[in-house]
């Protein structure tokens, strides 16, 4: 594994200890929590923080950025009733991971 792999899996393991979808968003879809639960939504918020953080701390190329796609997750919680696609935190991050495929090398 060279170095770009590497930092490439530790992008993914950092995302993944915080991931809300891992363990909470079944608690959602078995009604034992509401979509818009304090607790959820720290989590949530959370989430997107480190999701960003990461992408930002993180030099990797633009097929690297690919995998780390934020989309597929967000479309989750948002059809989930956790996120909306206004949110700030879900816009920023869809705009930060945006400009950073741009500006990556290929």
């Amino acid at each position: 594994m060279d170095e770009q792999d590497q930092h490439l899996q530790r992008a993914i393991n950092t995302i993944a200890q915080s991931d809300p979808l891992i363990k909470l968003l079944q608690q959602v879809r078995l009604g034992r929590m509401k979509p818009n639960d304090a607790g959820l939504r720290a989590v949530t918020e959370s989430w997107l923080g480190v999701y960003a953080q990461v992408l930002k701390s993180h030099s990797l190329s633009r097929s690297q950025l690919v995998r780390l796609d934020p989309e597929p997750r967000l479309g989750v919680l948002v059809e989930a009733g956790v996120l909306s696609w206004d949110h700030a935190g879900t816009k920023d991050l869809r705009a930060l991971f945006q400009q950073m495929v741009v500006a990556a090398i290929a």
